[in-house]
């Protein structure tokens, strides 16, 4: 059994080994988008330009979204080889979870809307539901946590031990 647990550090070091990865091509993504709106090869007008700006901005959010998740799964499955059974660590483990994707949320649809202003209005729809995506997942998780107090309160242990973990990782 404790050769499974090992596979299954090793898996999640790979994971997260991959989102490292795939944010650090993101960013270089981003990058050869910024050159090429900053220093353009033909002198394309401001309009274009302003976009690939936008795209590079929805590129380099995604980065940060698989920098964070790489992250949380490191810390979360293999430092703490956290085991997801207390309230506690199933609120902090999605906390960090839906901190990323809502802030992504909202950041992509504030990129679609200025998308739609200077050129591609047909994008405003598309903004629209991603905000209200947004608004849902955040709506949602409120009551998550919400809910999930008093079950909080049934193991002050779990919140205690959370906190010194805290402290190990920190340092």
């Amino acid at each position: 059994m404790k050769a499974l647990i090992k596979l299954f550090a090793v898996g999640y070091v790979a994971i997260s080994l991959l989102f490292w990865i795939s944010g650090l091509a993101l960013v270089g993504m981003a990058g050869f988008e910024i050159w090429e709106a900053v220093m353009p090869a033909d002198q394309a007008s401001a309009q274009p330009r302003f976009v690939r700006i936008l795209e590079c901005i929805g590129l380099l959010t995604i980065a940060v979204a698989a920098f964070e998740l790489g992250q949380t799964v490191l810390e979360e499955e293999v430092q703490r080889s956290a085991n997801i059974s207390t309230p506690t660590r199933v609120r902090r483990f999605m906390s960090r979870f839906m901190i990323v994707v809502i802030v992504s949320l909202a950041i992509e649809c504030l990129v679609s809307a200025f998308q739609s202003l200077h050129g591609h209005p047909e994008l405003l729809p598309h903004a629209a539901v991603i905000g209200l995506c947004a608004a849902a997942l955040m709506l949602a998780w409120g009551g998550f946590i919400r809910l999930n107090i008093p079950a909080e309160h049934l193991e002050p242990q779990a919140m205690e031990d959370a906190q010194a973990e805290d402290d190990k990782i920190d340092t």
